[in-house]
């Protein structure tokens, strides 16, 4: 493939409504671009005045994703590192809350030489600048943008303009692809209508925009009729309405996207050779979800539930995913179910249920509700010899059981669930507390990723073939030195550890003590890839494999 000496640009943008899929679009559209021998990175644009998500609830914004570099950013970052196979940093994620910093910060230092700084153009020129950044840092030859919300919206009138202004100066070199719902109407839900996605072509050309091509998002394939339309109604050229229909599987977008030719779409707008299509390795693991036969019912005890059990499974989604990779990897199909914490306060009757489960997993997270249930759950498959994996908080909890239920500390928790316990097995380190004194909450968290080192003979090093890791973390509190003698003595191994010794990072169970019994303190489910499963994630799904669910008398 010939080197582009500037880089091409192609933006994606919402119509109609949110939350219809521009991350999954995003990410496929840089998969296809990928496997056409470019390389590609992926930028996302929230229309939020937060400065980065790490203080945003998931019930509100969904998972907060952190990089390697502890950047805390929006869940399709996610979607973009696993679908493109890459780790990003903080130069690919940026929000309305950053980017009026950033200039205010360089107004303060005189950076603009006194002159009069405006909102336009200085936001959609910072913007600008931000986009080549990403693309010099990550040696990209196609940089894929994602704008947050929909067209027509105020915040994202800054963001468009800069994508205008980009396309005026360099018509050749920018792609815009506007993602758009057709509801469906009619007996049956059949009937898709257009008129939506005319309005949402008109709100782009009231800023000096017109969409290269349109992904129709639909519950149904699109057929050839409701693409004439929309082509002829929207002044686009023939071949230019992608259909999108719901999936069962996200990693099925791109091949359904090629099948309407989108990779040449939008390569011949950006004037570049169509390249040599590759998803072979894509389809293969495609069609190993498809073709499971084995299925595995795993259990995810979390606490973000809404009314009539609802549950947000955004705030989960890396989790999934992970699962997802592993069980493939293995042939088998996992059956996710959403299991409330609080429900297993009540007795041993909802504990009993657990055996109907091949594996469970406690997710990390952050407050006191749910707690008193998963402490439960951890206590009943640990003692029942049900597969485990506690993610983060899981792995805090999970130490806290067994300090009270082996070790007998009854009293034994977590400070930040009782600041006074008398037996703090989970606390802040003594640095930690000194930035909590001066209201330095920030540098209280460990953020991104971090080195350790494995012991040999335990689960953890079998799963990784390496003793030398890093890891990403999200999280405040630590296992408490003061305790990891008498939890070792008593049969809890600390497999993983922070290069100095100081910091526990994996605990385990001998697999004589149980088939597999294990909490990480950092987030494995944040690097997991659909072609490349973490390999904590494959040997829990191994062992879910070979436990045999217990049927309730």
């Amino acid at each position: 493939m010939p080197k582009i000496k500037n880089p091409k640009y192609v933006f994606v943008v919402g119509g109609v409504m949110s939350g219809v899929g521009k991350g999954v679009a995003s990410a496929s559209i840089g998969k296809i671009l990928q496997s056409r021998g470019f390389k590609v990175t992926a930028i996302k644009i929230d229309p939020y005045v937060n400065v980065d998500a790490g203080t945003m609830n998931p019930t509100e914004h969904g998972e907060v994703f952190v990089l390697d570099d502890g950047t805390e950013c929006d869940q399709d970052m996610g979607n973009y590192e696993r679908f493109l196979n890459r780790d990003l940093t903080r130069a690919n994620y940026m929000t309305t809350g950053s980017i009026y910093l950033s200039v205010i910060t360089r107004e303060r230092n005189l950076g603009y030489g006194g002159k009069q700084v405006e909102v336009v153009p200085r936001i959609p020129l910072e913007v600008i600048d931000r986009i080549n950044t990403a693309a010099s840092q990550n040696n990209a030859e196609i940089v894929i943008t994602e704008v947050g919300g929909t067209v027509g919206e105020y915040e994202n009138i800054l963001f468009l303009e800069a994508i205008r202004m980009l396309k005026l100066k360099y018509p050749h070199n920018v792609a815009l692809v506007l993602v758009s719902f057709l509801p469906a109407l009619g007996a049956g839900g059949t009937e898709l209508k257009t008129k939506p996605t005319q309005h949402a072509v008109r709100s782009l050309n009231s800023v000096g925009l017109h969409p290269d091509v349109i992904l129709a998002r639909a519950p149904v394939p699109l057929d050839k009729k409701r693409k004439d339309k929309i082509e002829f109604m929207c002044s686009l050229d023939h071949g230019n309405v992608i259909s999108a229909p719901d999936v069962k599987n996200i990693y099925e977008v791109p091949i359904n996207f090629e099948k309407d030719n989108l990779g040449d779409r939008i390569l011949g707008k950006l004037s570049l050779r169509f390249g040599h299509r590759d998803l072979k390795q894509w389809r293969r693991l495609v069609s190993a979800m498809r073709n499971a036969k084995r299925t595995l019912k795993i259990g995810i005890v979390g606490k973000y539930f809404e009314s009539g059990n609802f549950v947000l499974t955004d705030s989960y989604i890396s989790v999934i995913e992970a699962v997802k990779h592993a069980s493939a990897a293995l042939k088998c199909n996992p059956e996710i179910e959403w299991l409330d914490a609080g429900k297993f306060e009540k007795g041993a009757g909802e504990l009993k249920k657990l055996g109907d489960y091949n594996g469970i997993i406690v997710p990390g997270g952050f407050g006191s509700r749910g707690i008193k249930g998963k402490l439960k759950v951890i206590e009943y498959c640990r003692e029942h010899k049900i597969p485990y994996f506690g993610l983060c908080y899981g792995m805090q909890l999970a130490v806290v059981e067994f300090a009270r239920n082996v070790l007998k500390l009854k009293d034994a928790n977590t400070t930040e669930i009782d600041p006074k316990t008398k037996h703090p097995i989970i606390d802040i380190l003594p640095e930690q507390k000194k930035l909590m004194a001066e209201k330095n909450y920030g540098g209280t968290m460990r953020l991104g990723a971090y080195p350790a080192i494995l012991d040999k003979k335990t689960i953890a090093i079998g799963a990784y073939g390496t003793n030398k890791i890093s890891e990403r973390h999200r999280h405040r509190y630590e296992v408490n030195p003061d305790y990891i003698v008498k939890l070792e003595k008593s049969g809890l191994e600390f497999s993983g550890h922070s290069p100095d010794g100081r910091l526990m990072e994996i605990a385990e169970l001998s697999r004589e003590q149980h088939p597999f019994f294990l909490g990480t303190q950092f987030h494995p489910e944040l690097k997991s890839r659909p072609l490349s499963p973490h390999p904590l994630f494959v040997e829990f799904i191994k062992a879910a494999a070979k436990y045999k669910t217990k049927p309730r008398i």
